[in-house]
């Protein structure tokens, strides 16, 4: 490959284009927190626009909120008010009663510990019917072990301590999650006696992401070497009254373990929830699971309507928790901020039982990155300099269905495909390639006026810089028409001027040959002297090099008259014609080359001017000069001259000339055609006689240019005929050059 076709703007765009890819991979694998951070916005967005329809599943949320702080007054509340909230959900059938909330400390505000303290400062104090439950916490105790009830805890890593027995079991198929679970070290606990009065034991702690979003729960979790699970799934275990959870894990049965060990679902009950990695569910919300709710104000009233709330508690997983501004419970979710902690935990719920859920299987990292890939490609093929419109709307388009299959797979198939990386790499890619071909288009177009404005017209240089795919530099073989020109007797003549007159005799010959070459489409390989070289074909194919060639050798001639005319000087040229395939490209060395073509062809065209002078002719060219018809030109003759032998070469040249038909000087064209080709034909069959007498003749009767070309004929007939050559084959053997 050359030094320019290495850097031509299709290589260029793909070095750009596959530079800026991988500078994206790059980014993508240290800004992997970033890139996540975008992506996850991107699904909070599908989220916004399309939230998951809510199951109506039997969910009730007891809100402490701002109106339960009113009327009960500030938190925390005496555990015996909540034992009357708990009680009164039990009465009204709820199937479990869940608490996003630790009971940590005993309650303070206990009647137990009032009495202490009277007592303790000398006062006596005496019931008439005994003592009656003065304390809070078993009176709060109690209620939970009378009602379906799950307690919460929450989960660290920071603290140290011990951690209740959980209440549910776990059985595991593969993998032991332990294994696989991150591990906390403590956590903040409920009062020993509440732990252990409750049906179930959940944790209520989910860790936000890095932005503080709400986006994944964790279903399960691993604390002091045992297993607990989140508080929504407890609660619907313990709605379903089952005694365990199966976790699926890597490694069981059916399950495959490609890389490091990873869960894979956990089953509540009748339903299943499929996780990550890490046993963590990805949050669909529907922002409407947590509808059905109530102030926990209307619960401890002393006029409640029992009638009224029954429908809306009867059955369901009732789960209380605080949206009050001061008790700091609120969270941010994808679909806003401000959201009480506990509502995460009814969508949870709602979710699962739904059966509607979001995946992004472990492949799908894989599958991004090669759509990347495949993007990038597609740029690197379609994207064109020249074409900033069609190129764009392309890259859009590449843009607009990376977005449309990805909302497509998160609508259709609720599977999360992250359209931010193909989308970088459209956007990369696409302004790389652009600016590239563009940059190397310019650059190419600059190359190709300084490398070809001095031996191209001026028409064909900008052809060439428009279209310059056109053109294959570096060496290739194409079929060219060559042309040698030279000044005859320029030794002579060179002799006779000082350098200054010499050089503008050059320049006053080189000029309108010029002019005439380039006017023909040629290219101007080189200057040697007094001779010129050029050919036809590259490097723009010309459809008609051959009758190109041979008009320009007959509009050179003109010119050379009307020099000779104007200048009063007597200069004679001969030009070779040979047309054939030939290596043609940028050839020379890595620090100075030229665009020039070499091979049999061009030796030949050269032998071929040499032999001009034999015959005295202006103009020779060989027999493939006149293929394809390029020999039928409007005002021109063209005339069969000899076979010949030139010096290297065994294979037998067939000669022609071409001229002016002005040069016939009334006689006619085919009457001189026909009689050439009858003496050609006794000159060739060994009829040297007949072929002398008809040399003779047409000597006396052909145009004027032609006299030397039959004195030579004349001449080489008497040699023959005194000393005739054994195994004579009609063609003319020449040993000089």
């Amino acid at each position: 490959m050359s030094f320019w076709h290495s850097r031509s703007p299709r290589i260029m765009a793909v070095y750009a284009g596959l530079l800026s890819l991988a500078l994206l991979f790059l980014a993508a694998s240290f800004g992997a927190p970033l890139f996540d951070r975008l992506s996850s916005l991107v699904f909070d967005e599908y989220q916004r626009f399309k939230p998951r329809p809510p199951a109506d599943a039997p969910i009730l949320v007891v809100d402490i909120d701002e109106a339960a702080i009113d009327e009960i007054g500030q938190w925390p509340w005496p555990r015996s008010q909540l034992a009357i909230l708990v009680d009164r959900l039990g009465e009204l059938g709820a199937a479990v009663i869940a608490f996003d909330i630790a009971f940590s400390e005993p309650d303070r505000t206990s009647l137990r510990q009032t009495l202490s303290d009277l007592r303790s400062a000398g006062a006596e104090i005496r019931f008439p019917d005994g003592v009656p439950e003065l304390d809070n916490d078993a009176i709060f105790t109690r209620i939970l072990e009378r009602n379906s009830t799950v307690t919460g805890l929450a989960l660290t890593g920071e603290i140290i301590s011990d951690l209740p027995e959980p209440k549910a079991g776990f059985a595991y198929g593969g993998r032991d999650p332990k294994d696989i679970l991150p591990a906390y070290r403590g956590g903040l606990v409920n009062l020993e006696p509440f732990d252990e009065a409750a049906t179930g034991l959940g944790f209520f702690s989910f860790p936000p992401e890095v932005d503080g979003v709400v986006r994944k729960i964790p279903l399960i979790a691993s604390a002091n070497g045992k297993l607990y699970p989140s508080l929504g799934i407890e609660a619907l275990r313990v709605a379903q009254q089952a005694s365990n959870f199966i976790v699926t894990s890597t490694g069981a049965s059916g399950e495959a373990e490609a890389g490091a060990p990873a869960i894979i679902s956990v089953r509540i009950g009748a339903f299943d929830a499929p996780t990550d990695g890490t046993g963590r569910l990805w949050l669909y919300y529907s922002g409407n699971a947590a509808a059905n709710t109530i102030s926990a104000s209307a619960l401890l009233s002393e006029s409640i309507d029992r009638s009224s709330l029954e429908h809306r508690i009867a059955g369901h997983i009732v789960l209380i928790g605080t949206s009050a501004l001061g008790l700091r419970d609120l969270v941010v979710t994808p679909l806003g901020a401000g959201v009480p902690g506990v509502t995460v935990h009814a969508e949870l719920i709602d979710q699962i039982l739904s059966g509607t859920f979001l995946q992004r299987p472990d492949y799908m990292p894989g599958l991004e990155y090669f759509v990347a890939v495949v993007v990038t490609i597609l740029l690197i093929a379609f994207v064109r300099p020249g074409q900033p419109f069609v190129s764009a709307i392309m890259a859009l388009a590449l843009l607009a269905c990376i977005f449309a299959v990805s909302w497509y797979f998160f609508v259709v198939r609720q599977v999360l495909v992250d359209p931010l990386l193909p989308a970088l790499a459209t956007v990369l890619v696409f302004i790389a390639v652009t600016i590239a071909q563009y940059l190397s288009s310019e650059r190419e177009k600059r190359f190709i006026r300084n490398a070809f404005g001095r031996y191209l017209a001026p028409a064909m240089v900008n052809r060439l810089s428009d279209d310059p795919k056109s053109l294959k530099l570096g060496g290739e073989m194409r079929e060219l028409t060559l042309l040698f020109c030279d000044i005859r007797g320029f030794t002579s003549l060179s002799e006779e001027l000082d350098p200054e007159g010499l050089t503008r005799l050059l320049n006053d010959f080189l000029t309108p040959m010029t002019d005439e070459l380039l006017k023909s489409g040629a290219t101007i390989d080189k200057y040697m002297g007094d001779a010129i070289m050029a050919f036809w074909n590259a490097p723009l194919s010309v459809p008609d090099h051959r009758q190109s060639a041979m008009k320009a050798a007959l509009a050179m001639m003109r010119r050379l008259h009307a020099l000779n005319a104007e200048k009063g000087i007597q200069i004679k040229i001969g030009i070779g014609l040979n047309t054939g395939p030939c290596c043609v490209g940028n050839l020379g060395s890595s620090q100075r080359f030229n665009y020039s073509a070499i091979g049999d062809a061009v030796n030949v065209a050269a032998r071929i001017e040499g032999v001009t002078k034999k015959y005295g002719l202006p103009v020779l060219l060989e027999d493939s000069v006149l293929e394809n018809g390029a020999g039928d030109i409007e005002d021109d003759v063209v005339l069969e001259v000899d076979s010949v032998r030139v010096v290297g070469r065994e294979e037998p040249l067939v000669l022609h000339t071409v001229f002016d038909r002005k040069e016939l000087n009334g006689s006619s064209c085919a009457e001189l055609v026909d009689a050439q080709s009858v003496f050609l034909a006794n000159y060739r069959s060994g009829n040297f006689e007949a072929a002398a007498a008809q040399a003779k003749s047409l000597k006396d009767k052909a145009p004027a240019l032609l006299g030397e070309l039959y004195q030579t004929y004349l001449n080489r007939l008497e040699i023959l005929a005194k000393a005739p050559l054994e195994n004579w084959d009609g063609v003319h053997q020449f040993d000089e050059k």
